[in-house]
C-alpha cells in the first residue's frame, strides 16, 4: 500500500473517530464474507459503522483523539465499530456474537476509558439513549400530573356538591 493511500485511510478513520462516542474492537477471524456482510448491514441499520483497518493505521488514526487508549486492543485481525450512540454497537455486536460465536469482542474505548469485553456486554443490556431520556421525562412529568389532578379535584368536588344541592331542592319541591 502506498503512503498516500495510508494517509487517506488514516484521515478517514480519524474523522469517524472524532464523530464517535465509542469505538469497539473485535476479532473477526473465522467469519465468512457473507457473515461480515451481515454484520456490516446490522451495524448500518443501527446507525453504526464497522470497518476493518490495519492495526498500525488504526493506532496512527487514534493518536491525538479520545481513543488513544485503543492501541492495547489492536492485535490480530481487528474490526472496529464506531457510533455516536455508545449503546448501539454493543447491542449489535452482542446479538451477533450469539448468532456467530467466532466473532470476539476485544473491548472498547469510551470517554477515554478502556472497557473490557464484559463491560461491553453489560453496556449492551442498557436501554438506548432515547429510552433513558423518555424514562427521565416520565419521572419528571409524574409529580406535575399528580399536582394538576389535585388542583382539578377541588373544583370538580365543588361542582358535585352543588349538583347534589340542586337535586335535593328539586326533590323537595
Amino acid at each position: 500500500m502506498k503512503q498516500n493511500e495510508k494517509e487517506v485511510i488514516i484521515n478517514e478513520v480519524r474523522q469517524v473517530m472524532e464523530r464517535s462516542a465509542i469505538v469497539v474492537a473485535t476479532h473477526y477471524r473465522g467469519l465468512t464474507v457473507s457473515q461480515m456482510g451481515a454484520l456490516r448491514k446490522r451495524m448500518h441499520d443501527s446507525g453504526c459503522q464497522y470497518r476493518v483497518v490495519k492495526n498500525t493505521l488504526a493506532k496512527r488514526a487514534a493518536t491525538g483523539t479520545a481513543f488513544e487508549n485503543l492501541s492495547g486492543l489492536l492485535s490480530g485481525p481487528t474490526g472496529l465499530a464506531f457510533s455516536v450512540d455508545p449503546v448501539a454497537p454493543a447491542k449489535v455486536l452482542a446479538g451477533f456474537v450469539k448468532d456467530f460465536p467466532t466473532l470476539e469482542i476485544r473491548g472498547a474505548v469510551m470517554n477515554g476509558q478502556v472497557l473490557d469485553d464484559k463491560s461491553v456486554i453489560k453496556l449492551a443490556t442498557m436501554p438506548s439513549r432515547e429510552v433513558l431520556i423518555a424514562k427521565l421525562l416520565g419521572t419528571m412529568n409524574g409529580p406535575i400530573q399528580n399536582f394538576v389532578g389535585v388542583l382539578a379535584a377541588v373544583p370538580a368536588g365543588l361542582v358535585r356538591v352543588l349538583d347534589q344541592i340542586r337535586k335535593s331542592r328539586e326533590a323537595a319541591a
